[in-house]
C-alpha cells in the first residue's frame, strides 16, 4: 500500500429489504466464509423476532441499539521514551459504529440459545434498551479513557 495516496473509502450499498446502509454493514461483519445470504437471513430472522416480541419497527429498536454501543472515547497505546501510555483518543464516527457492530456480534456469539438470530435479537433488544454486553464494554472503553485521562496530552 502506498504511503502517498488516501485510500478511497467504498460506497457501501444499502440492503435490499429495508433501504439501510447499516443493515449492509452489519451483515458483512456478520457473514463467515463469504456466506452472505446465509447472513441476510439471519439478520431478517432477527429482526422478525425483535417485532414479534416488541411490536415496534425492528430498524429503530437496530439503529438504537447501535447508537447506545457506540464509543465516545477510546485508549490508544502510545510509547513514550521506553514507557507505554494508554492515551484517550476521540472515536471517529465510522469508527464507532463499526466497534458497536464488533461487540454487537462477538456478544450475540457467546450468548447461550439456540439460533445465531434469537441470539443477535436478544443482544440488540438489549443494548436498545441500555443493557447487555455490548452497553458493558462501552462503559468499560469509556472508563479506561477517562482513568488515563492524565495522559491526554501525548496524543498524536
Amino acid at each position: 500500500m502506498s504511503r502517498r495516496t488516501v485510500v478511497q473509502k467504498r460506497p457501501i450499498p444499502p440492503d435490499p429489504k429495508h433501504g439501510s446502509r447499516l443493515v449492509t454493514m452489519m451483515v458483512a461483519r456478520l457473514m463467515r466464509s463469504g456466506k452472505r445470504s446465509i447472513a441476510y437471513g439471519v439478520v431478517y430472522d432477527a429482526f422478525s423476532l425483535i417485532e414479534e416480541r416488541t411490536g415496534v419497527d425492528p430498524l429503530e429498536v437496530f439503529e438504537r441499539a447501535v447508537r447506545n454501543a457506540t464509543p465516545l472515547v477510546e485508549v490508544k497505546a502510545r510509547r513514550v521514551g521506553g514507557a507505554t501510555y494508554q492515551v484517550p483518543m476521540e472515536v471517529r464516527s465510522d469508527r464507532g459504529t463499526a466497534l458497536a457492530l464488533r461487540w454487537l456480534i462477538q456478544f450475540s456469539r457467546s450468548r447461550a440459545g439456540r439460533s445465531m438470530a434469537a441470539k443477535l435479537a436478544n443482544e440488540l433488544m438489549d443494548a436498545a434498551n441500555e443493557t447487555g454486553s455490548a452497553i458493558r464494554k462501552r462503559e468499560e472503553t469509556h472508563k479506561m479513557a477517562e482513568a488515563n485521562k492524565a495522559f491526554a496530552h501525548y496524543r498524536y
